[in-house]
């Protein structure tokens, strides 16, 4: 079972030792599912060798990509602002489409229909009482928590340590159905 390489920090309840250094900590990085998870003191997620933090700037804009893509803040401000334009435009026409349905909609009715509407008493539908007490959504580790990719060769050990436990996992299990070796000594020509 495979995994991505990017872990949420958070803060476990009783502190164990660190994976790398063995000194207690209460940190643990996990993946969105848990299906990994390590503890790692402060001074480890610092270190670029073991993890490297995946974070946003204050902007929203993935402050690794503009890097890599050699874009200044200027550029991106500038596309950030040609987007919203258009998202704009595009809302404004969803909106003048719906408006132009509306119209046609009241122009396409029979004048009966409309005549029996008239003499027939509204109906009167039953409110639904809203809950202010409704529970809030769920939040995702993804809002809440740092997120850190482990250095490729760190990761490459959870892999590996991974398949090994789910290898010795089914080898556990397939042995008992494996036919016993034989007990009774050889006998010589």
């Amino acid at each position: 079972m495979s995994f991505t390489n990017l872990y949420y920090k958070r803060t476990a309840g009783t502190p164990k030792a660190c994976w790398i250094c063995y000194k207690p900590t209460t940190t643990v990085l996990a993946t969105a599912n848990t299906t990994d998870f390590i503890y790692a003191c402060d001074g480890h997620l610092k270190d670029p060798g073991f993890a490297s933090p995946v974070g946003e700037t204050n902007d929203g804009v993935d402050a690794g990509g503009a890097k890599k893509m050699g874009l200044s803040p200027e550029e991106i401000a500038k596309v950030k602002e040609e987007w919203e334009e258009r998202q704009k435009k595009k809302k404004e026409k969803e909106k003048a489409k719906e408006k132009e349905k509306e119209l046609e909609k009241g122009k396409g009715e029979d004048k009966d229909d409309q005549q029996d509407k008239k003499e027939s008493p509204p109906s009167v539908k039953p409110k639904s009482p809203v809950s202010s007490a409704s529970s809030p959504a769920p939040t995702s580790p993804s809002q809440t928590h740092q997120r850190f990719t482990l250095h490729r060769d760190i990761f490459g050990m959870r892999l590996a340590e991974h398949r090994k436990r789910r290898q010795t996992a089914q080898t556990k299990e397939i042995a008992p159905r494996l036919p016993s070796a034989p007990r009774a000594p050889v006998q010589g020509p």
